[in-house]
């Protein structure tokens, strides 16, 4: 999954390769102002914390075409409040808008300049983060994924296999949006590796069977005391793997958000209960049935074995 070709300019309007529909098909979404990125972003056409980010930032590039300040700082608040789980979004957005009103003339080259160098380091970073998850692979590894947990999980297969490494992989589907099955399991399964996709429900069963030997996902925003936010059902996973004694890992990029201290300061996005109470658009149960979707669960640091980031290791065991 390569962000440059997935969210890309065509003009003054924005192209999204919709997620939705990988890897069935491929379906452009056009986006000709910041509210439908904006919408884009709520409606899951693009998936990931680090792409939302940047997909975030095309839109604020939109907002910059006409140099008005008042309506940047606008589709800056708008953006920051799609998916308020992840804080890469909301920081992306501030640097931004920051070099929107720091330029002189029309911020618009300045804010593209800003966002192309974005995307550069954030694939260095994915790759960083990779090369050094590779370190705790060794071969004969079987891992359990969750949701999407983006390119550097890629990037860490990739190195394993290159390295003579025989990894196996399972990836859970990941209701309601099946990210694992769509993005994840197709995309290793590209590598040529051994790819296993299971139901959510199937995880604790084949850890008990001893089919998975490690653990890893990403965070969409990890606390200063280690805690780490991503996709609902990842606490779950973490649980089982303590029980089971399995490593379990977080794929971290960037490491922690310096301005959230605790677990319990990471706000949980509250998204649309239709989410789950439909599967791909057909009713799966009666229409007096309620439901809930938070969209992340934060696993505590008590439950990590260790966070990669592009510098390096942080254990905590």
């Amino acid at each position: 999954m390569d962000l440059a070709n997935n969210v890309f300019l065509e003009g003054n309007t924005i192209a999204i390769i919709d997620r939705r529909k990988l890897p069935r098909e491929e379906v452009r979404v056009v986006c000709r102002n910041y509210e439908e990125v904006a919408r884009a972003i709520e409606d899951m056409v693009v998936q990931g914390a680090g792409d939302i980010a940047v997909t975030a930032g095309f839109g604020l590039y939109l907002a910059s075409l006409d140099g008005n300040r008042d309506s940047i700082r606008k589709a800056a608040e708008r953006l920051k409040a799609t998916r308020p789980t992840g804080f890469h979004l909301a920081a992306l957005m501030d640097r931004l808008l920051g070099i929107a009103e720091s330029e002189k003339g029309p911020p618009r080259s300045a804010v593209l300049a800003f966002l192309q160098d974005v995307m550069k380091r954030q694939r260095a970073l994915s790759e960083a983060t990779g090369m050094h998850a590779e370190k705790l692979l060794a071969g004969g590894d079987t891992i359990l994924t969750h949701c999407f947990p983006g390119p550097a999980l890629l990037f860490m297969l990739k190195a394993a296999r290159d390295n003579g490494k025989d990894i196996k992989v399972i990836c859970t589907e990941t209701r309601p949006y099946l990210q694992g099955a769509r993005l994840t399991a197709w995309s290793v399964s590209l590598l040529g590796l051994d790819t296993t996709l299971i139901t959510d429900n199937m995880a604790a069963h084949m850890m008990s069977i001893r089919k998975v030997s490690k653990v890893f996902t990403a965070a969409d925003r990890i606390a200063m005391d280690g805690s780490a936010a991503n996709k609902v059902g990842t606490l779950q996973l973490a649980i089982c793997a303590r029980y089971f004694a399995i490593p379990f890992y977080i794929l971290g990029y960037g490491g922690p958000d310096r301005k959230t201290k605790t677990g319990e300061d990471i706000p949980i996005e509250q998204r649309d209960p239709r989410e789950v109470l439909e599967f791909m658009g057909v009713p799966i149960s009666g229409p007096e049935v309620k439901a809930l979707y938070p969209a992340f669960d934060v696993t505590p640091r008590e439950l990590i074995s260790a966070i990669v980031t592009g510098k390096g290791i942080i254990t905590f065991e």
